[in-house]
């Protein structure tokens, strides 16, 4: 998971970069100082998650966050020491998804993203367990890594994210739109042909039988879901 933070106070961002790697040591903070780096930042990296500080020295946050929404649907934060419930109020209506204010707690910021993640449909970061092994099939959620009986697999940058997705929601029934959100920003029911490619793909390196899945098992018309027991 790639988040970026748009904050002038490099303590704020520093902090905010300790919560992350205690918990989360496999996640990337990327940051960005002002509004303007900030958005271009957001538009070359596609965060999977953003942290917006509203009093930024070049333009107001809640400004700019019109502006993010128009190109991202990524889960998004504001962190801020304005806690005027005017602020609170347009803030969410413009499309964040929840509000902190300054000073904050670092263990509740992280519950808060938390909920977020969730709301959202975005898994949540593997914590302290490196690996997952799923009989055949282990994920290093550090490195990015997927092994099929130990050995490696290599896969495409969206491969694994779909993979990461769908595994991180074991058991759950996921649909095309959610995945296709999830794996291209969009929700356009047109392109979930993207979708099945890559659930092809995967198939075809992970399954023993990939005419006949047991790891990532769909349901017609309804989505796909990850199971452990093959």
């Amino acid at each position: 998971m790639k988040i970026l933070i748009i904050e002038d106070n490099a303590e704020i961002v520093e902090s905010v970069r300790f919560c992350f790697a205690r918990r989360w040591p496999g996640v990337e903070v990327i940051s960005a100082s002002t509004g303007g780096s900030g958005l271009q930042v957001a538009k070359v990296e596609l965060p999977d998650f953003i942290i917006l500080d509203l009093g930024l020295p070049d333009r107001d946050g809640l400004d700019i966050l019109p502006e993010i929404r128009s190109f991202s649907n990524a889960p998004l934060i504001i962190l801020t020491a304005r806690g005027d419930e005017s602020d609170k109020v347009r803030g969410l209506e413009l499309g964040a998804d929840d509000y902190v204010v300054k000073p904050f707690s670092p263990s509740e910021f992280l519950s808060r993203v938390r909920a977020v993640l969730r709301r959202s449909h975005v898994p949540v970061p593997a914590s302290d367990t490196t690996t997952s092994p799923r009989r055949r099939l282990t994920i290093d959620y550090r490195t990015q890594r997927v092994f099929i009986d130990g050995k490696p697999v290599p896969l495409a940058p969206s491969a694994y994210r779909l993979l990461y997705h769908l595994a991180s929601n074991e058991g759950k029934l996921l649909s095309e739109q959610t995945l296709l959100e999830n794996l291209l920003g969009k929700n356009d029911l047109a392109e979930t042909d993207y979708i099945k490619v890559y659930i092809t793909h995967l198939r075809d390196k992970l399954e023993i039988d990939p005419k006949k899945p047991k790891m990532i098992v769909g349901e017609p018309g309804s989505g796909y879901k990850f199971v452990s027991q093959e």
